[in-house]
């Protein structure tokens, strides 16, 4: 996207967690390594079940003493409780960023109006929040986590545009990147299926943490049979859910979408069969691809 436009994430919202404990806290139950977190580098990252499936996907970064955790906004205050639950006798605070919010920031040149190098994850103290290049995928554009009062009017001074939401869905779609439980489906997804280790989601030499097991035993013994994936419809867009078909065999289910454009978790075999073509949902067709930065099984 050539135009430097920014869009509210009124669907995500932000958890302020501190503490002298935090780091450690937060490791034991986070799919990627916090040691890696810091004001200049921001992760992407997932807490799991105790079985390894979806529960939430988290963006974290630290800003002065406390770690910023953005998250769905509809789902965060149970975030909250499950946090304060797990904390125990550690030395760790949880709270809502209440005046904090989400913004993307996309166009060409995003990252060097703050000064920031152009790779995943870079991120840099701005107006009271933090802004940082998106640790999934650096071309996906910006993240920034600021005042909600202050956020708009400092990105128009800094030649952003307010944009739809949907510029931003659309976008993030075509690069096959999910957006919490409008794609993953909660207490059933695996984050394998779902990109998480291309997206630097996972960390597989950090040590324990909840749901490793699952995520571990996935990875190494090969156990990945579906990948979420862009999908072109033509005809009426099918809903969270609707069974995708090849034929009379059933292909896998559709996730988020947005216009002629979605997501869906695709089974690889049928995916293999017709390239991505020829696949239904309800009374649309559909054409699934293989997202750019994905890898997936060997043959395809």
């Amino acid at each position: 996207m050539s135009d430097k436009v920014f869009v509210r994430l009124e669907q995500r919202a932000v958890l302020e967690v501190g503490g002298e404990d935090r780091r450690a806290f937060l490791q034991g139950l986070v799919s990627n390594d916090m040691n890696k977190v810091a004001g200049d580098r921001a992760v992407f990252t997932a807490l799991l079940t105790p079985q390894g499936k979806f529960l939430y996907d988290l963006f974290v970064v630290e800003l002065g003493n406390v770690f910023l955790i953005e998250a769905e906004a509809a789902r965060i205050e149970e975030l909250r409780k499950k946090l304060s639950m797990y904390k125990l006798r550690s030395q760790v605070t949880v709270a809502m960023a209440a005046n904090m919010a989400v913004f993307a920031v996309l166009g060409d040149g995003a990252a060097s109006t703050f000064d920031l190098d152009p790779e995943a994850g870079a991120a840099t103290e701005f107006a009271g929040g933090s802004v940082f290049v998106d640790p999934r995928l650096a071309g996906a554009g910006l993240r920034a986590l600021l005042p909600a009062d202050g956020g708009p009017r400092v990105l128009e001074a800094n030649e952003f545009k307010p944009a739809p939401f949907a510029v931003w869905d659309e976008a993030r779609i075509r690069l096959g990147l999910p957006d919490g439980s409008r794609d993953l489906e909660v207490d059933k997804a695996i984050l394998l299926e779902n990109g998480f280790e291309e997206l630097n989601g996972v960390d597989f030499n950090k040590g324990c943490y909840m749901g490793q097991e699952l995520t571990a035993r996935t990875k190494y013994r090969g156990l990945v049979r579906k990948r979420l994936m862009p999908v072109e419809i033509d005809g009426p867009v099918p809903d969270f859910g609707t069974p995708l078909h090849l034929g009379e065999v059933e292909a896998g289910e559709m996730r988020s979408a947005c216009g002629n454009v979605g997501l869906a978790l695709v089974r690889l075999e049928q995916f293999r069969a017709e390239g991505g073509a020829g696949l239904t949902a309800g009374g649309a067709r559909l054409i699934a691809a293989k997202p750019k930065w994905a890898v997936f099984p060997e043959g395809e």
